[in-house]
């Protein structure tokens, strides 16, 4: 909220909330307003403590009772229940950082920095449309031709927030070849397929994937706040026709759960679970803990990096009442370690939930040691441990994303006995058709000569280890 001094030196309270003509957003299907730069394409609901205190919208300032300007702020509140109510909202939001603010200034001067700290604002103006995408960066014609000619499996769509991370100018900037498609994406290459890692033949009910004996993973939304263009799950997020998600079918999964003893493990994702309003995230949450043999229970998510308003002290209180609850959080480059992540990042951390990285290897954005350490260092100083380095997926569409096996294991190399070893992830292949994570490991191990191994340290130095314990010296 802002203050304004009158010639009488009196203060008055003004409300930020209003978004103009934010109640009359277009549906899905409709067009865009051509003067706004905001399109609503998701609205999440359920009451929840992240919902719009009732009144804010409506707020009149004249109501305000005005004070003088050495009256303390706090009274005032105590005398308006309304402000009271928005002091609470911002005080749970994710303070935005100088960069937010110049951008939120620059392509969205109607739109108050509140709403920008909304996380409901946010997914109902996602960047799903051209002409609005080219307000914020200056296409290529490789970009261009891709959304001109759309009918790809996987539609745009990136948070404002993410927006803003994104160069205006350069269409090689790492960020920006995740969220903008290419003509690239229309060529299908030797060994892809929509559905590579085999997760519908290992569905025994709908959106349940139970490949391994103790642990199963459990897509309870098909909707994500931005979409990745080498997306393994993309004939779930961009075509939702043939999935359906919601209660019925977080029933029958939970009842699945219920009837195998030897689940104890279960990994919610989707989609991105966090999504989903406080509610039904805690409705999935208490469902799972009633089930005796359910040990752990993970959340898979993209959210604190492409939408940290969401992680709200409404929320971070609910996920502690579940624990042991972990999270894995997917991280592309070192450019999305912002002030908002921090914070984010904090906040879960601070609520005693262990946080991992999960990477994905992508040729011409972190396929380099130097830009990978750069990312597993700084996801150490905001507490998350690297774990998974996955190799890209062979999804439709994806050659231009992938790299050689050899190029995974020319980083793991650079990065171990370089930097900590808790900054070095596991380099990983999903292996296709479902034969689940296989490690691959650079060879340290290079012979054997008598009772000793030989082994080769980070420096390429040669070292003999003995390894026959049943021997003993005369």
């Amino acid at each position: 909220m802002s203050v304004k001094k009158t010639n009488q030196q009196r203060v008055v309270y003004k409300s930020q909330f209003i978004s103009p003509k934010e109640s009359q957003l277009p549906e899905e299907d409709a067009e865009p307003p051509p003067t706004s730069p905001t399109l609503k394409t998701h609205e999440p609901s359920g009451n929840t403590e992240d919902s719009e205190p009732p009144g804010l919208s409506t707020l009149n300032v004249e109501s305000i009772p005005i004070v003088s300007e050495t009256s303390n702020p706090i009274s005032l509140l105590h005398l308006h229940p309304q402000l009271r109510l928005l002091r609470q909202r911002v005080s749970s939001g994710i303070p935005a950082s100088l960069r937010s603010r110049l951008f939120c200034k620059t392509h969205f001067p109607e739109v108050s920095l509140v709403q920008w700290n909304d996380w409901k604002w946010q997914l109902k103006n996602r960047i799903t449309d051209l002409r609005y995408l080219e307000r914020l960066v200056n296409l290529s014609s490789d970009e261009r031709e891709a959304l001109d000619h759309t009918g790809g499996a996987l539609p745009m769509a990136f948070t404002p927030y993410y927006a803003s991370l994104l160069d205006r100018d350069d269409p090689l900037q790492p960020l920006r070849r995740t969220v903008i498609p290419v003509v690239g994406e229309k060529i299908l290459s030797f060994g892809e397929s929509i559905d590579p890692l085999g997760e519908d033949s290992h569905s025994p009910v709908c959106g349940l994937v139970h490949r391994y004996p103790d642990r199963v993973l459990f897509l309870v939304t098909g909707f994500c706040s931005v979409n990745c263009r080498y997306c393994t799950r993309s004939r779930v997020v961009g075509d939702r026709g043939n999935y359906h998600f919601g209660k019925d079918q977080w029933d029958t999964a939970i009842e699945y759960i219920e009837q195998h003893s030897m689940v104890r493990d279960v990994l919610i994702s989707g989609g991105d679970p966090l999504t989903l309003t406080n509610d039904r995230l805690e409705y999935l949450l208490s469902r799972l803990r009633r089930i005796p043999h359910v040990e752990i229970i993970r959340i898979g998510t993209k959210v604190p990096v492409v939408l940290p308003q969401r992680v709200t002290l409404g929320l971070t209180k609910m996920l502690k009442r579940y624990h042991p609850l972990w999270m894995s959080i997917h991280f592309t480059h070192p450019d999305e370690l912002s002030a908002e992540l921090n914070e984010a990042c904090g906040r879960l951390a601070d609520a005693g939930i262990p946080l991992g990285s999960q990477t994905v290897l992508l040729k011409g954005i972190n396929d380099d040691v130097q830009t990978m350490r750069l990312l597993m260092q700084g996801l150490m100083k905001i507490r998350v441990k690297p774990y998974y380095l996955f190799q890209c997926d062979p999804i439709s569409g994806s050659s231009h994303f992938r790299t050689p096996v050899s190029k995974g294991i020319e980083i793991i190399r650079g990065l171990r006995g370089h930097t900590s070893g808790y900054a070095v992830p596991h380099y990983v292949i999903d292996a296709p058709g479902g034969g689940g994570k296989i490690p691959i490991c650079p060879e340290y191990v290079v012979g054997k000569e008598g009772d000793y191994i030989i082994l080769q340290n980070y420096e390429g130095n040669l070292y003999r280890y003995p390894d026959n314990l049943g021997r003993i010296d005369e």
